[in-house]
């Protein structure tokens, strides 16, 4: 019966663009050509900052990736997509995150999607991510200290299945991302051992900085996933809820890129040496406590903290700033954070 519902799970789980979006053809010198479906012209011409690579996973299967350099990066991104897109679709999109937030990206497509053989499973999924992983390490030399790893919707599931296993990672982009399988198909409280993508279990095993973004409108994926994951982040970073926004359009708000620009530029601040430093010194009590009044709520924050101790408290969630609070049913209230003791101005609602 576990194996059934794991199975229905999967079904719904994955929604590969049928026919792909593009294809890959081999050039003369040898290199990787991405050709689109529709127009049977190449996705990219004469562009030297793109690699069309094929991976061979562990599992047997060659998944395509696309690498993207910029020549002004300092970080690089590996991109998890959703579970209907390919390649093909998120080009343009790769394109921008590239060029607006300075970054070197790669995005590959799950076995089974686009240019990728073999079907898309859970644990194919999981292979996958592991080796473009190692991929950016032989081929591109990129270490796990200078790696953000961002996942969307399904994605975050090898996402999160990763990053629970680098813990020198410098960030993570959760993007309407999941609490497990079954609680999006069947809206359920409490996990199952035949439940797919059990992020709901591997957020507290991530190290580094965790960004959230969801939409409080989204139709497919609840917000309370959202919220869910960024409360049981051990290093949350400020969320980002979009007010009105969907499963597939938050690219779209300006607040996005705008928010993810910053995420980056912090990440990049941040030294190996002093989060080491950071894990090591700080107790591990201290490093798992919350804010002191757990019903802080979306409200925007006056905080009387400066910026140079709000980074040092970065796991009091009352101090963060927020978008408006969207809970009518609000009552005033007040927080003292247990790590600095800023009182902060708040709202409370029930999340």
């Amino acid at each position: 019966m576990g194996c059934l519902v794991s199975q229905l799970a999967a079904k719904f789980a994955f929604f590969p663009p049928s026919p792909p979006t593009y294809q890959v053809k081999k050039r003369d010198d040898g290199t990787l050509l991405a050709i689109s479906t529709s127009s049977s012209r190449p996705l990219a011409v004469d562009d030297s900052s793109l690699d069309v690579l094929s991976i061979r996973t562990k599992r047997g299967n060659k998944i395509v990736a696309f690498y993207f350099r910029n020549s002004y990066a300092r970080l690089t991104v590996l991109y998890s997509h959703g579970n209907a897109a390919d390649l093909g679709q998120l080009y343009d999109l790769y394109v921008q995150l590239k060029a607006n937030l300075r970054v070197n990206l790669i995005g590959y497509d799950y076995s089974g999607y686009g240019a990728s053989t073999g079907k898309p499973s859970e644990q194919n999924t999981y292979a996958d991510i592991e080796a473009v992983y190692e991929c950016l390490q032989t081929e591109y030399g990129v270490s796990q200290e200078d790696l953000i790893l961002y996942g969307q919707s399904v994605g975050s599931g090898p996402t999160l299945h990763l990053a629970a296993k680098l813990p020198r990672l410098r960030g993570v982009v959760l993007h309407s991302a999941i609490l497990s399988g079954l609680r999006v198909l069947c809206h359920m409280k409490f996990t199952l051992c035949c439940d797919i993508y059990k992020n709901v279990k591997k957020i507290r095993k991530v190290k580094c900085h965790v960004l959230v973004i969801h939409g409080t409108d989204d139709d497919v994926v609840s917000w309370v996933h959202g919220t869910g994951l960024w409360k049981m982040a051990r290093e949350p970073y400020e969320p980002l809820w979009i007010k009105g926004g969907g499963h597939c359009n938050l690219e779209l708000y300006s607040d996005y890129i705008r928010h993810l620009f910053r995420f980056i530029k912090e990440m990049e601040s941040i030294t190996t040496q002093l989060r080491l430093s950071k894990n090591r010194s700080a107790p591990s009590s201290e490093r798992r406590s919350k804010c002191s009044c757990l019903n802080c709520c979306l409200n925007s924050q006056k905080c009387l903290l400066s910026m140079k101790n709000w980074l040092k408290c970065r796991y009091a969630k009352c101090i963060i700033r927020r978008p408006a609070c969207f809970e009518p049913s609000c009552t005033s209230c007040s927080c003292r954070c247990r790590m600095c003791s800023c009182l902060c101005a708040a709202k409370c609602s029930c999340w």
